[in-house]
């Protein structure tokens, strides 16, 4: 190996060439010294590829210089960009490839929102304006460290999903040029089993009366002189309902088209009360699992409320559409009237984690209360036997009792049963 230059006085310069002079290593040492710097010349796109190589020590420098070089050089000869895309552009790309998943069905519209939000994270951590090329694999390698320190109350396995998300996207910008490595090596979480089995909270049967009552006042709130809001209160209130009865989850619910619905009929229960049942049909592409199934449940009478309300009641009109407009409501005011009853009757909601889909499982728990036979849950709830068993198979004191609340009983078709009362 050549030297290069050796100057003497109050500081020394240094330099070595690498692999033939492929590539150069050189510090600057003064009395303390200083690490190995990596310069490397790529013809084809006329730049430098410069990186600390993080030692003060030459032979460890010398042993990096030369991995850097040969997986350079990889790169190069597989039609790799070594200098191109910035975060933000990969990112990009990203959302618009997972974009044409959401097209031909592969994730639903939700998951889609999710990856977006995970990647806003993903830009914080470092800027949208760095370049690809200037990363390597320990880049993000405290990622979980930054998130639990900039978002407190931040759970692991969330963070953990959000680095695989990340590594799929590396692996996408790999497979396409955009990046010299195919994954981020990230510190190891250690995510216990009951932080893993964690999920939403679930409303007692006294919060659930609570709620039913509130919402009738929600509704009927003297006060409130837009009529438009108050049609959207309405809406919010037939949705909390048929949530509660037909378990669906909160993005089968929101995405229910008119020609979702098969059938509305009334028959007679076993006590000879009538009944509105409602026959449903989830679509595979709004579906969590990707299977379409039938629903049959209580709440018709919810539906047939609604649509003598709509504007727009074809086939493909939404049933949640904005009043006064074809297009879904935003998700933005779901979550403000969610907050609204929610203070309404005084829940800790975001203490417990109970939100929308907790409708869902208040839905599924009052039909194992009502022994209705898991199978038959799990077919309807688009589940399988063993997560209503895991998720389900415990209940509070307050489930656990066998008398029911007077303004409401829990059976086996319909999980709730709502005086007339209450939800007009």
């Amino acid at each position: 190996m050549k030297r290069i230059r050796k100057k003497t006085g109050s500081f020394t310069s240094e330099e070595h060439d690498i692999l033939d002079g492929k590539a150069q290593i050189s510090r600057v040492v003064e009395r303390s010294g200083d690490v190995w710097q990596f310069r490397m010349w790529v013809a084809d796109e006329k730049k430098y590829i410069r990186r600390s190589l993080k030692t003060r020590d030459f032979v460890t420098a010398k042993k990096r210089a030369e991995d850097i070089v040969f997986e350079t050089m990889s790169d190069i000869s597989t039609g790799r960009k070594i200098f191109g895309i910035t975060l933000g552009e990969l990112v990009q790309q990203y959302l618009v490839w997972r974009q044409d998943d959401v097209v031909t069905g592969l994730i639903t519209e939700g998951r889609h929102k999710t990856i977006q939000s995970q990647m806003k994270h993903f830009l914080r951590y470092k800027s949208a304006d760095l370049k690809v090329s200037e990363l390597d694999r320990n880049s993000y390698y405290d990622y979980a460290n930054w998130r639990q320190k900039t978002h407190q109350g931040v759970r692991r396995v969330t963070i953990q999903n959000e680095q695989a998300t990340i590594n799929h996207m590396m692996k996408m910008g790999y497979r396409n040029g955009y990046t010299h490595f195919d994954k981020f090596d990230f510190r190891a979480l250690n995510i216990k089993a009951d932080e893993k089995n964690h999920r939403r909270d679930t409303f007692t049967l006294q919060e659930y009366d609570a709620l039913v009552r509130f919402m009738r006042r929600y509704v009927a709130d003297e006060e409130l002189k837009n009529e438009n809001e108050r049609l959207e209160r309405m809406l919010i209130r037939d949705c909390v309902l048929i949530a509660s009865n037909t378990m669906l989850r909160v993005g089968e619910l929101w995405a229910l088209e008119w020609g979702d619905i098969e059938s509305i009929r009334v028959e007679r229960d076993e006590n000879g009360n009538e009944v509105h049942l409602v026959t449903i049909n989830v679509r595979e592409e709004t579906s969590k699992v990707r299977k379409s199934r039938r629903v049959i449940s209580r709440g018709g009478e919810y539906f047939e409320r609604l649509k003598s309300r709509a504007e727009y009641v074809n086939d493909d009109s939404f049933i949640f559409c904005g009043i006064g407009g074809d297009k879904k409501i935003s998700r933005q005011k779901w979550y403000i009237h969610w907050k609204n009853l929610m203070d309404g009757i005084g829940l800790e909601y975001k203490k417990r984690n109970v939100t929308w889909y907790s409708l869902r499982h208040f839905g599924i728990t009052c039909r194992v209360r009502a022994k209705v036979a898991v199978l038959d849950i799990a077919t309807v709830a688009g589940t399988s036997v063993n997560h209503i068993q895991n998720t389900y198979g415990h209940y509070d004191d307050d489930m656990l009792r066998s008398t029911a609340l007077k303004n409401f009983t829990v059976e086996r078709d319909g999980a709730i049963a709502v005086r007339e009362e209450l939800t007009r």
